[in-house]
C-alpha cells in the first residue's frame, strides 16, 4: 500500500522536556492508523505539529512527497490535511452552509457562492454518507450532527487527511457505530485517517494499523488484526494492567433519597421531576449523552445547587440545609466533572490540596488557629503513597501533574475521609487503560467498605462493568434503574437516544 504521510525523526521539546522524540511512522493511503498513549505521551504534539500548530526541533514530515512547511495550518489545509478536534469549532448562529463556508471568501468580496458551495455539500454529504441540511442552524443540531458538520468541513477543503481526536467522547453507541461506519466507506473512497482515542474497543473495531507513544518516543506498532488488547494496553503504560472485577456486596440501607426534584436556570440544563435512591454498597450508574443535565444533577446531589422544588434526604429521613458543607458533614464525597477547574486548585501545592477539605479539622490546626504543616505534610505523604500519586515532591504545584495522577490525589482525598456518599462524575474521562483500572479500582474497594456510590459517566462500558444499577438522563429526565445484569449496551444506548421518554 502506497504511503500518503511520511514522519522522520520528529522531535519537539519544551524546556528540557522531550514531547516527541525521533518519532517515525507513515501513513498510508486508504488506511486508519489509531495513535494511542497516555495523556502526556505527545500524541497531541505530533498531531499540532502535522497540522501546521507547532514547528518540530528537527525531522522532516513528507506528504505526498513534498516536504510539510512547519508552523503554517493553511498551508497543511491546502495540502489536504483536516483535523476535527475533540472540542468542535463552529459558530452556534449559523448556519451549516455559513459554517462551511468561514474563511474560504475573500471578507472583500460582495456576494457569497452560495450555490456552488451548497451543490459540493450535497455532493459530500450523498458520498460519503454524511446527511445534514444545510439550512439547519448549527445550535440547533445534535451532537453527533456537529461532528457530521466539522468533517464534511474537512471533505469540502478536498482532505486526503483526516484526523479524529476523542471522535466518540460525546456520541451513544448507536452514533458512535454509525461514525465508523462512515470511515470505513471514507477509507474505501481513498480517504486516509488518524484516529485518536482512549477507548481500546473502539480502536480494535475501526483501525488497521496501531502505534503507541509513551514519554514522547514511539515504542510499538502492530497491525490491529493481530493485536491483543491486554499486550497494547500494557504496550501504553508500559507495566501488565490488572483490571478490577465487582464482587457481590451486601447492600446497606438506603443514604440517599431525591423525590421530585427540578430545577431551572440560565445557567445550567434543567431537570425535571428526578427520582432517585442510592443505598450502602450500591453503585448507581447515571448513562446520557452530555447536556442532558447530569452536570446539573451532580451538582445537585453534592449540595452545590438548590432545587427549584423536591426534597432531598439523607439516611431516609434526614434533611439539612443546603451546601457543600452541610453535605459534606454528613459523609458527602464529589468528584467533579472537571477535575482541574473545580476539583484541585493547580497553582496550589500538593500537600495544600490534600488538605483543602481538612481546614476546620483541629488535628490539622495549632492552637493559634494557624495550619500545622508537619502533620499536613504527613497527611499528604501517606495520601499519595497510599493511592500511589506519582509526584516529584509534595511541594509541586498539582498542575503539573498528569491527569490520572489529579484524578488519584482528588479521589484519595475524599476516601481518607471515610465517605458513605461518593457522587463521582466522569471520574475517567481522558485517561489511559491504567489510570482507568486504577480509579475503577478504588471506587470498587470503597463500595465494598460500604459507600453508596453515584457514578456519572459516558462510557458504557464502564457503567455496565462496575454498576450494580444504570439509569439514563434524557432532556433533563431520568430513567427508573436498571440492574446491569439484565440490560445492554444497545438498549442503554437507544434510551440515551430519547427512546422510552
Amino acid at each position: 500500500m502506497e504511503n500518503l504521510l511520511k514522519v522522520e525523526k520528529i522531535t519537539k521539546k519544551f524546556g528540557n522536556f522531550f514531547a516527541n522524540h525521533e518519532i517515525n511512522f507513515e501513513v498510508r493511503k486508504g488506511e486508519v492508523l489509531a495513535i494511542l498513549g497516555e495523556n502526556g505521551a505527545g500524541k497531541t504534539t505530533l498531531m499540532n505539529i502535522l497540522f501546521g500548530h507547532y514547528t518540530p526541533d528537527s525531522g522532516n514530515v513528507i506528504f505526498e512527497g513534498h516536504k510539510i512547511d512547519f508552523g503554517n495550518t493553511n498551508s497543511a489545509i491546502k495540502l489536504g490535511i483536516g483535523m476535527v478536534h475533540q472540542h468542535f469549532t463552529l459558530a452556534e448562529n449559523l448556519t451549516v452552509l455559513e459554517n462551511i463556508m468561514i474563511g474560504k471568501q475573500s471578507i472583500f468580496s460582495l456576494s457569497l457562492p452560495k450555490k456552488d458551495a451548497r451543490k459540493k455539500l450535497l455532493r459530500l454529504s450523498e458520498k460519503y454518507g454524511l446527511p445534514i441540511n444545510p439550512d439547519s442552524m448549527v445550535t440547533d443540531l445534535s451532537v453527533s450532527e456537529k461532528q457530521r458538520l466539522e468533517i464534511l468541513k474537512t471533505l469540502f477543503l478536498d482532505c486526503k487527511l483526516l484526523i479524529l481526536d476523542e471522535p466518540t467522547a460525546a456520541l451513544t453507541p448507536q452514533e458512535t457505530e454509525a461514525l465508523f461506519a462512515t470511515v470505513r466507506e471514507m477509507v474505501e473512497l481513498g480517504l486516509s485517517v488518524i484516529l485518536i482515542s482512549h477507548k481500546l474497543n473502539e480502536i480494535l473495531r475501526v483501525s488497521d494499523r496501531i502505534i503507541v507513544l509513551r514519554d514522547g518516543a514511539l515504542v510499538g506498532e502492530v497491525n490491529t488484526n493481530s493485536a491483543v488488547r491486554s499486550e497494547i494496553a500494557e504496550m501504553i503504560v508500559g507495566k501488565k494492567i490488572e483490571y478490577p472485577k465487582k464482587q457481590d456486596v451486601k447492600r446497606k440501607s438506603q443514604y440517599l433519597q431525591l423525590t421530585d426534584i427540578s430545577y431551572k436556570s440560565l445557567s445550567f440544563p434543567a431537570v425535571q421531576n428526578i427520582n432517585l435512591t442510592l443505598s450502602g454498597g450500591q453503585i448507581l450508574g447515571i448513562a446520557g449523552v452530555a447536556g442532558n443535565g447530569q452536570t446539573t444533577l451532580a451538582k445537585l446531589l453534592s449540595g452545590h445547587l438548590k432545587p427549584s422544588s423536591g426534597e432531598v434526604l439523607f439516611y431516609e429521613n434526614k434533611k439539612v440545609n443546603t451546601s457543600p458543607k452541610s453535605f459534606m458533614n454528613l459523609g458527602l464525597a464529589y468528584i467533579p466533572e472537571d477535575r482541574n477547574s473545580d476539583g484541585l486548585v493547580g497553582e496550589m501545592e500538593i500537600w495544600e490540596n490534600v488538605i483543602m477539605t481538612e481546614i476546620d479539622t483541629p488535628y490539622f490546626r495549632n492552637k493559634f488557629g494557624w495550619i500545622n504543616k508537619s502533620k499536613s505534610f504527613e497527611r499528604a505523604t501517606n495520601l499519595c503513597n497510599l493511592y500511589d500519586v506519582r509526584m516529584q515532591s509534595i511541594r509541586q504545584p498539582c498542575r503539573l501533574l498528569s491527569g490520572g495522577n489529579v484524578q488519584k490525589l482528588l479521589l484519595g482525598r475524599w476516601l481518607m475521609r471515610s465517605p458513605k456518599i461518593i457522587i463521582a462524575c466522569q471520574p475517567t474521562r481522558g485517561l489511559d487503560e491504567g489510570a482507568i483500572a486504577s480509579i475503577q479500582k478504588l471506587l470498587l474497594q470503597a463500595r465494598a467498605k460500604g459507600s453508596g456510590i453515584v457514578l456519572i459517566s459516558e462510557d458504557l462500558d464502564e457503567l455496565l462493568s462496575i454498576s450494580d444499577d444504570v439509569a439514563v438522563m434524557y432532556k433533563g429526565a431520568l430513567s427508573e434503574p436498571i440492574n446491569t445484569e439484565q440490560t445492554d449496551k444497545l438498549s442503554i444506548g437507544l434510551m440515551m437516544a430519547g427512546e422510552g421518554f
